[in-house]
């Protein structure tokens, strides 16, 4: 099974945008109050999330979240990386490096933009993250049974101490679970090559404005197709909502999702109004669930 929380649906500014007041930025409506875009997925007894963004501390404490086994990122852009210095929780609570799988150039801009996570002489008590590079083939995600543990020395920062996988598990409250294959699907954000994500019969696409039609056939089958929508009319990046019902229509998912969504668009029930059933608007905090297949 897998299950998918909606953690934030909105655009790079999210909704209400800084010193706005139009009809949706002002409304009451909670469906309309919309942090950063990241999903939280539940998928074979992993515990995965989706992007983090400059929201992510937010995020993870208005769910509950306090277990990661993996981080995918689609791509380097702030609104997609923004929260990643805040892992440091999870490497605090649960001693532990947090993974994270992402494309080479994705690692190169962390590199870049958190330097300080890279250096050799570290400050004490920055993240810890264990980088994979993928593509755009099916790789394969695994519990977060690291092969050293955190131990924290006042004053030096962590303390790496090596584990086997069978004494980690010992410390553990629940089993470890098994691995899970994840299927990329290769898009484009403008010129920038971006990732999204399949986990059983459910697919997130984001920040995308063109799919190559090689790719369709990885969205063959699915319960839920998420995908992004700034706004009505042509982009340079994302779909437009036009464009979004297009794909939706194409792909032929049984419910269809938009997500990254402006405070262009409108209200949330308004939207709602002029969409066909079989495509929804999603909204901060929506949970949808789809068999395994």
């Amino acid at each position: 099974m897998a299950r998918l929380t909606f953690l934030g649906t909105g655009t790079s500014q999210g909704v209400p945008m800084i010193g706005c007041d139009c009809n949706v930025c002002r409304s009451c409506d909670p469906k309309d109050k919309r942090l950063r875009s990241s999903v939280f997925v539940e998928y074979r007894g992993l515990d995965i999330l989706v992007d983090a963004g400059p929201d992510f501390r937010q995020q993870m404490l208005r769910s509950g979240i306090r277990h990661i086994d993996a981080i995918l990122l689609t791509h380097n852009h702030k609104d997609h990386t923004g929260g990643l210095d805040d892992v440091r929780a999870f490497n605090y609570i649960e001693r532990a490096p947090i993974r994270i799988y992402c494309e080479k150039y994705v690692e190169d801009s962390l590199r870049n933009e958190y330097s300080y996570a890279f250096a050799e002489k570290r400050y004490p008590g920055v993240p810890e993250w264990q980088i994979t590079n993928i593509d755009d083939r099916p790789f394969r995600v695994h519990a977060n049974i690291p092969s050293v543990r955190l131990v924290w020395v006042e004053g030096k920062g962590y303390e790496k101490i090596p584990v086997t996988p069978e004494s980690w598990s010992e410390t553990r409250q629940r089993p470890v679970p098994e691995e899970a294959e994840i299927i990329p699907v290769r898009g484009r954000h403008y010129m920038l090559p971006v990732l999204g994500y399949r986990f059983g019969r459910i697919a997130y696409l984001t920040d995308m404005n063109f799919i190559p039609e090689e790719e369709f056939g990885k969205l063959r089958g699915l319960d839920h197709l998420i995908i992004n929508c700034v706004r009505r009319g042509r982009h340079i990046s994302h779909f437009s909502l036009e464009q979004a019902i297009e794909v939706a229509e194409k792909v032929g998912a049984r419910q269809t999702y938009l997500t990254h969504l402006s405070h262009q668009l409108p209200r949330y029930e308004e939207l709602c109004a002029e969409l066909p059933p079989a495509i929804r608007p999603a909204y901060d905090g929506l949970v949808i669930e789809s068999d395994d297949e």
